[in-house]
């Protein structure tokens, strides 16, 4: 899940995940992930509900994977001001759980730059599918699609559901 998602953040161009790559090592396959030197001058969680685009753009990619555990630990500000999401292993469930702490774009119009990558996701589902196919299961890929659909459907970022916790605990 970790690798399946930083080859969509970057080919969907959200750039939002660190570099992320597969690797054997002493107990078997596991992931790698570039490291973010971070600038400790940023309060992420006062920076995590501000308004900022890329925070738009994260909770975007986090409705489209369907993460379950976006908190403000793991939005990580580089010393450039770029915003990188870590901690994508509960990426992509079948069923909607969407979790995170960035409930301060719920309910906004999609911006038609937006709703241009939404329709480009959908139209390269083929090469898509073959990305994420070596690390998901069908059933996961489809959700994923059906995502894409239902926020292009509903021309909006979603709002928290009223069925399971919208934030994730603890939100740190």
């Amino acid at each position: 899940r970790e690798v399946a998602t930083y080859l969509l953040s970057e080919h969907l161009g959200f750039n939002v995940v660190p570099e992320t790559i597969l690797r054997e090592g002493p107990f078997g396959l596991g992931m790698v992930q570039r490291w973010i030197e971070i600038d400790d001058g940023v309060d992420v969680i006062e920076f995590g509900q501000s308004e900022d685009s890329q925070l738009r753009d994260l909770a975007l990619f986090d409705a489209m994977i369907n993460n379950t555990d976006r908190k403000f630990g793991h939005l990580l500000i580089d010393q450039d001001g770029r915003l990188f999401g870590c901690d994508h292993g509960v990426t992509f469930h079948r069923e909607d759980k969407l979790r995170t702490v960035l409930w301060q774009f719920s309910g906004a119009p999609l911006l038609d730059r937006e709703r241009a990558l939404l329709t480009k996701a959908l139209g390269d589902s083929g090469e898509i599918s073959a990305l994420l196919e070596k690390f998901l299961v069908d059933e996961e890929i489809e959700a994923f699609f059906a995502r894409i659909a239902r926020l292009l459907d509903e021309n909006c970022l979603p709002l928290p559901s009223e069925e399971w916790p919208a934030v994730p605990w603890p939100p740190v």
